[in-house]
């Protein structure tokens, strides 16, 4: 999305003080940290506390969004949150580098992330990127996931140069900076550039050649962490999300109510294509996703060798 980090984080600072004001009867006080500014992703957490959800389940929870994205695992680390909102190929790095998390619970259970290209533009299919630049805003996991896609067309990342676009993904496309980007997310990259005048194309990773993930999780430090807390909180998201899917409309209004900064069309289009990718059964673990996501990261070298899925995640539904 088109906004520099300062004006993110005055906006993350804005939103998340609206979700921060708890009910009188709620008990238990628990932190979740953002993996970034409110926006539609976090529909399910938001819908929880302005339905009353969490109060029921007896929950306080002080909802944060990060100065920097980088953080809330960390932070989740180090019990400075009891959990925090990540993603799923980044906890394989992350505990591979010795950091104490688990994933405890899904937000969003199928791939955000797609390789991002202009709909009339140069590139028809993956093969077309040979001598192409591709810009990227993260490195490690996205040079992995583009690295799989080129494979399928017999092109590897020396057949194209990489250019570091920070967050500047579709501006960076649009402008003619780069020919690709990964790391778009395709609800909202997809919509802000078609609410600009320009189309775009996604290529999905779960179709080139990347095993499927879940794209944002509840990671929490399997040391410290409050297993009954978080089931109550799972419970009250998971009744929230029943809620979005069942009342597309009134939840959105429900949403975006709860700030000015949510009331435009680029959020209002994200609302209604995230609604089918939101976890179900938050709780609910795919351990062959992990398995194979780790599986598939240490072979294109970013983790060595590879842990068993009890060391990545847990179904405390199971427990």
């Amino acid at each position: 999305m088109n906004i520099t980090l300062t004006a993110r984080a005055l906006l993350a600072a804005t939103l998340a003080a609206t979700l921060c004001v708890a009910p009188a009867t709620a008990q238990d006080k628990m932190t979740v940290i953002l993996d970034w500014f409110v926006n539609p992703d976090h529909g399910p957490i938001v819908i929880a506390e302005e339905q009353g959800y969490f109060a029921e389940a007896g929950l306080e929870v002080e909802v944060i969004a990060p100065a920097d994205p980088a953080d809330p695992p960390k932070m989740a680390a180090a019990g400075r949150a009891d959990l925090a909102i990540s993603y799923q190929p980044q906890l394989h790095l992350q505990v591979a580098e010795g950091l104490p998390l688990i994933r405890v619970g899904t937000l969003v259970s199928s791939p955000l992330n797609c390789l991002l290209v202009l709909k009339d533009g140069p590139i028809e299919k993956i093969a077309d990127l040979k001598g192409r630049k591709v810009g990227f805003s993260v490195a490690g996991v996205e040079e992995a996931l583009l690295s799989a896609m080129l494979g399928r067309s017999d092109l590897s990342t020396a057949d194209i140069e990489l250019v570091n676009v920070n967050w500047s993904l579709s501006p960076a496309l649009m402008s003619g900076q780069v020919d690709a980007v990964i790391g778009a997310f395709r609800n909202f990259e997809l919509n802000q550039m078609e609410i600009e005048g320009t189309e775009g194309r996604c290529f999905y990773p779960e179709e080139e050649g990347v095993p499927t993930y879940d794209e944002l999780i509840y990671v929490a430090n399997p040391q410290s962490m409050d297993k009954d807390m978080i089931r109550r909180f799972l419970a009250a998201t998971e009744k929230a999300t029943q809620f979005i899917v069942n009342h597309p409309q009134e939840s959105w209004e429900i949403f975006s109510a709860t700030s000015v900064e949510l009331q435009d069309e680029l959020n209002e289009r994200a609302w209604a294509d995230t609604i089918p990718r939101f976890a179900l059964r938050p709780e609910a673990l795919d351990a062959g996703r992990y398995s194979r996501f780790e599986a598939f990261l240490n072979d294109a070298g970013l983790v060595e060798g590879t842990r068993p899925v009890a060391d990545l995640a847990l179904d405390l539904g199971a427990q």
